[in-house]
């Protein structure tokens, strides 16, 4: 079954390996290296030297991003890291505003190095190595595109995973001119609702190269304002709102899908970030009369929010929105913040059993959606690749749908699909977080969990499952 598209796969398979046996494979993976903050404003204090030539990130302890924008961490000395970059001597800040979409996280998480294990071991697709390229964006536009030309220029990539929503929605034309086909675990934008994905139809000229491996905000806000309504029945919320993209882009969308369901809003308040002291925000907000309040902020502003809001004894029941799913949370304000919620993409899919021990065996990291998300891109990746027979990038998007959607065997790693293509199967890769069936416009669908603080960490509340989340969603 083709899905819809043209298979690609007119290359003898068999022939092709005994060709390409001893070649490598290479993917670009575009991320945020060496940073904790999924709050989107990172701040810097580099005093440390980039040593190179052009705009750029200094690596190291300490360092110094291109043009003076510190993006680092401690003091030392950073060095230039390719295409002449360096050049620190940078006190600053590094800003990870979201421009609409998910955070800041880092791609060298536990997650994430795991992706492309479980593919090497199996072999790679085509009998070739399967080789992980890592550069930093720095979740900075410019740098994202040096990155991506990079990669393609300097590294000879077959695919890209990752880039953020503030890098995506601002390169959005530069994205298509390359004609890479991109899959992302990142962005929750908006903007990518109906953009990208193939279309369903068996033209690439149609295509729009960039796919995404994790739900998007339009699912994961509709979620949570079903489980308020709903589940909860809670009829009346405030919300406490930052003036980031980011975060207002997460309000917005609440806000609608809440009152879309019947039920009222009886005032946001809107506050600017990294305040010492956000009681006269709460003060403003809890003169309303409400059953429960949202929070839609950055990590390190939302502890200080959650701190004012105890001492305060303001009380009713807390929202918080899913970029604050973090253990720094726990670790921070576990006690003033128990019994909240937080409404985010559930980090369980169909194939999460499978995903589970090898994430356990890789480290003791806290687990988040994205770093799920993460290993589900990259086996898409690498199946695409053993589905084309060949590594063209035209060839490669063609059959990104073709090993996820709907139709063929069922497969829930790389190995079982490489093994079912092999045998002259079609399959259907189901992932870890969400099932993988990419919609015309390459997005997935995906369950909402609302889990509930406590001082050791989350536990679930309620659970919207995604078949109901779709009969409300039109255009995804």
């Amino acid at each position: 079954m083709d899905n819809g598209r043209e298979s690609g796969r007119g290359t003898d398979r068999r022939t092709f390996l005994t060709l390409a046996g001893t070649g490598a494979l290479t993917v670009g993976l575009a991320g945020c290296i060496g940073t904790e903050d999924d709050g989107g404003n990172g701040n810097g204090n580099g005093n440390g030297n980039g040593n190179g030539n052009g705009n750029g990130n200094g690596n190291g302890n300490g360092n110094g991003n291109g043009n003076g924008n510190g993006n680092g961490n401690g003091n030392g000395n950073g060095n230039g890291n390719g295409n002449g970059n360096g050049n620190g001597n940078g006190n600053g800040n590094g800003n990870g505003n979201d421009n609409g979409g998910t955070r800041s996280v880092d791609c060298e998480t536990a997650g994430c190095r795991l992706s492309h294990l479980p593919v090497s071991d199996a072999g790679g697709p085509l009998g070739a190595e399967f080789q992980v390229e890592r550069r930093d964006t720095a979740v900075e536009p410019q740098q994202a595109r040096e990155v991506v030309r990079q990669f393609i220029n300097n590294d000879g990539v077959d695919a890209i995973s990752g880039l953020f929503s503030s890098e995506i929605v601002p390169l959005w034309d530069f994205i298509q001119e390359q004609q890479l086909p991109i899959i992302t675990p990142w962005p929750g934008t908006t903007y990518l609702d109906t953009r990208g994905g193939d279309k369903r139809t068996e033209e690439v000229g149609d295509d729009e190269w960039l796919w995404r491996t994790v739900i998007g905000d339009t699912v994961h806000t509709s979620g949570a304002a079903e489980a308020m309504v709903d589940e909860a029945g809670i009829e009346r919320m405030g919300v406490l709102s930052a003036t980031t993209a980011g975060e207002e882009g997460w309000t917005r969308q609440f806000v609608n899908w809440y009152e879309e369901l019947g039920g009222t809003v009886v005032e946001v308040v809107s506050a600017q970030e990294e305040q010492s002291s956000y009681q006269s925000q709460l003060n403003q907000l809890f003169e309303n009369d409400f059953d429960a309040w949202a929070l839609s902020f950055a990590l390190e502003d939302a502890t200080t929010i959650i701190r004012n809001w105890e001492e305060g004894g303001y009380g009713k029941q807390l929202l918080m929105e899913d970029g604050l799913r973090d253990q720094s949370l726990i670790n921070e304000v576990g006690e003033a913040a128990e019994g909240a919620w937080i409404a985010a993409g559930s980090t369980q899919g169909p194939n999460y059993d499978q995903f589970e021990p090898k994430f356990q065996e890789a480290g003791d990291a806290d687990l988040h959606p994205w770093g799920v998300a993460a290993y589900d891109a990259t086996n898409v990746l690498a199946l695409a690749v053993h589905h084309a027979g060949e590594t063209s990038p035209e060839a490669i998007q063609r059959s990104i749908g073709d090993v996820a959607r709907e139709g063929g065997t069922t497969v829930t790693t790389f190995a079982e699909g490489k093994e079912a293509l092999d045998n002259g199967d079609e399959i259907n890769y189901e992932g870890a977080v969400t099932n993988c069936d990419f919609t015309e416009h390459g997005n997935v669908w995906g369950d909402v969990a609302v889990e509930r603080i406590t001082p050791d960490g989350f536990e679930n509340e309620f659970t919207i499952e995604a078949d109901r989340l779709q009969e409300s969603i039109d255009d995804y």
